[in-house]
């Protein structure tokens, strides 16, 4: 587009590859990155005259046909999914994908504005925070700033004459701390390179436009590094800078002691300057220099860095291992999962003192998925600096976080409101999908073998080759997938079973008008009703609604008079089974005469008959002679609910005691 010769693209690329020092199928990779999607020359003509290592590296690079997507957006997600999933396997992948989107970046003037902004967009979203997530610090900081001049060049021109004013107008200041830092450090007898450190433009402009802050405002624009020996000089030297200069409060950060997720170390602290100037500084070794500016890249650049950078590599690793994991059928919610795990800015510690890095706003079943996927799915409390907390509490820097599980939880639908990281939105979510085709599917099963016997037919009588007749015409795989199409409602049993009939001439064999049992206890796929609360021994009859299984009401219920009588193929008989141990909850409302004690006389009766209460509200008469108490609470069936009732009626000032069902009694 501008005019030059297409080979620049390719050199350029290869040319960041070779700084990085790679390997020479990196290299070949880099100047062969665009051939198999702009030429007519497939994978495997690749492998043969370069190698196969080389036609995997370039595959990974290459885009997906545009064809099969419906949409721009999605062949982006499943582009990005692709590449991701080429980078979890080589490194050298993502690598290369950046150094092509610098160059492209760099040329970028000849395209429309239209397609600059949306590229440059893309960077700031994906590629920077990818580049920063693999420690690439010097790459992330030119990404954004390159963007942000194609996105906004006005705001980046006078942002640039600001800056080139304050350098001027500073330079007296600067240098006069320079001079300090250098001074305090020679005295101390400390060994060091000291240098200033200018803000980038765009984060200049993130931080203006986040605190809503003029230019001016903004005073930590330039920054001080100090690059030492060793690790123990680090702190030697923020001791002397300490005393030199007073450091802000809480603005302290040891990042060698605990590095971040991407490897980075520095100690970095704030002090207050001359004129009180607020002035950053950032210690660290030559090797976390080295690290700090090029991230996993310094595997390949610095071969004497062994420990730092294999430790990196190992970071990386697992951070690539939870993309993978990541993986869902849905490319758009993968790029979405992925965007938030691309930001770990928090650590909390385990009992056992492990470091976990979590994004801002993670929960405790953030965390909870983090340490395991078992440990997320049984999590149902935590406690936060040894104190107890819901699952939904935000963690904070440096929280010290147990989880509590138990053999009887698992995963909830409203944890997705909540949690944040990706890893943990995907296994909930395929959590909830297996259980409730599992579940649907049982309860598909026996939806279906109850119509068969209604129509007088033993379900093992039918022949085999029936039912793969009738899945196949259903355009089904499985017998498993009709059922749970019957159970999620999307297929009528009724209807199922005469298709079935319709193949074979069964004979009748068992009686009709046999009734569904449930015991209430199947999970997801069977649906007690919120307006009526049904329990063993209430008169109960179900309905099938389409994606929620069977929802069971009580006969009386005034909440489906209506549906009851315009749509009676709707709903099926439906009869209690008995199962120990399993408690409903239902809510009561109880009238008591105002007397001194009398909740806790009630509350007593209840606890006294073997029930628990969930809830307690109240209303007062005007007169203030009644009080009327509202229970939710639970029991095991019918009769255990009597009991509880009889023995709040032994109480004198209790009046009236009745069961809430919806917006009657």
């Amino acid at each position: 587009m501008s005019g030059e010769a297409y080979i620049t693209h390719p050199l350029a690329v290869a040319g960041a590859v070779v700084e990085w020092r790679m390997d020479g199928d990196a290299i070949a990779a880099a100047l062969l990155h665009d051939v198999l999607e702009d030429t007519g020359t497939t994978k495997h003509e690749l492998a043969e005259k370069f190698g196969k290592e080389v036609a995997e590296l370039v595959d990974g690079l290459s885009k997906l046909d545009k064809m099969e997507f419906a949409s721009y957006q999605e062949a982006q997600a499943e582009n990005f999914r692709k590449m991701l999933m080429a980078m979890a396997r080589d490194l050298r992948v993502v690598l290369i994908k950046l150094a092509d989107r610098q160059h492209n970046l760099a040329t970028m003037s000849a395209m429309r504005a239209d397609k600059r902004a949306r590229i440059a967009r893309e960077t700031l979203e994906i590629y920077a925070p990818i580049a920063l997530r693999l420690g690439l610090n010097k790459l992330y900081r030119e990404l954004q700033d390159t963007s942000f001049r194609l996105i906004h060049p006005h705001r980046a021109a006078v942002l640039t004459k600001a800056l080139s004013t304050a350098r001027g107008n500073r330079k007296e200041l600067l240098t006069r701390i320079l001079d300090g830092i250098n001074d305090k450090l020679a005295h101390a007898g400390l060994k060091a390179e000291v240098f200033g450190r200018e803000k980038s433009l765009y984060s200049i402009f993130r931080k203006m436009k986040e605190k809503q802050l003029s230019f001016s405002q903004v005073l930590d624009i330039y920054g001080f590094r100090v690059v030492v020996d060793n690790v123990p000089t680090c702190y030697l030297a923020i001791g002397a800078l300490h005393s030199l200069f007073k450091p802000v409060p809480g603005k302290f950060k040891d990042y060698i002691a605990i590095p971040k997720a991407n490897g980075y170390q520095s100690l970095h602290t704030t002090l207050i300057g001359p004129y009180g100037t607020p002035v950053e500084v950032q210690i660290r070794t030559r090797e976390m220099h080295n690290v700090a500016q090029e991230g996993v890249a310094a595997h390949w650049l610095y071969k004497d860095m062994d420990e730092s950078s294999a430790d990196l590599q190992i970071k990386t690793h697992k951070w690539l291992q939870s993309l993978l994991e990541m993986q869902t059928s849905d490319s758009a919610e993968f790029f979405e999962n992925v965007k938030i795990d691309l930001f770990p800015d928090e650590v909390v510690f385990t009992p056992k003192g492990k470091i976990m890095a979590m994004p801002r706003g993670a929960t405790v079943v953030d965390f909870a998925y983090a340490v395991h996927t078992d440990v997320g799915h049984r999590c149902s409390a935590a406690r936060v600096n040894h104190e107890l907390a819901p699952l939904r509490t935000d963690l904070r820097n440096g929280d010290l976080v147990e989880i509590i599980t138990s053999p009887q939880a698992s995963p909830n639908p409203v944890w997705l409101t909540y949690v944040k990281t990706g890893r943990a939105r995907s296994k909930i979510r395929h959590f909830l999908r297996t259980m409730q085709n599992e579940e649907s599917a049982r309860l598909g099963e026996r939806l279906l073998r109850q119509e068969l016997l209604s129509l007088g037919v033993v379900p093992i009588s039918i022949p085999t080759e029936v039912w793969d007749q009738m899945v196949k015409a259903g355009g089904q795989k499985t017998i498993e997938e009709v059922y749970t199409e019957i159970g999620l409602g999307k297929r009528l049993p009724s209807v199922v079973a005469r298709r079935l009939l319709a193949r074979e001439n069964m004979s009748n064999e068992v009686p009709s008008g046999m009734a569904l049992a449930i015991h209430g206890t199947e999970g997801m796929a069977i649906q007690l009703a919120s307006c009526c609360q049904p329990i063993p021994g209430d008169p109960i009859i179900g309905s099938i609604r389409k994606g929620s299984g069977l929802i069971i009401h009580t006969h009386d219920c005034t909440a489906i008079r209506k549906s009851r009588s315009t749509e009676p193929q709707k709903w099926i008989d439906v009869e209690w089974e008995p199962e120990e141990g399993k408690l409903f909850e239902i809510r009561i409302k109880v009238e008591v005469k105002n007397a001194r004690g009398v909740l806790a006389q009630v509350a007593s009766a209840i606890a006294e008959a073997g029930s628990n209460i969930e809830h307690v509200a109240m209303d007062a008469d005007p007169e203030r002679l009644f009080t009327s108490l509202r229970f939710t609470i639970q029991v095991a069936h019918r009769n255990h609910l009597a009991s509880v009732m009889r023995g709040m009626r032994h109480i004198p000032e209790v009046t009236r005691i009745t069961r809430e069902r919806g917006g009657d009694t």
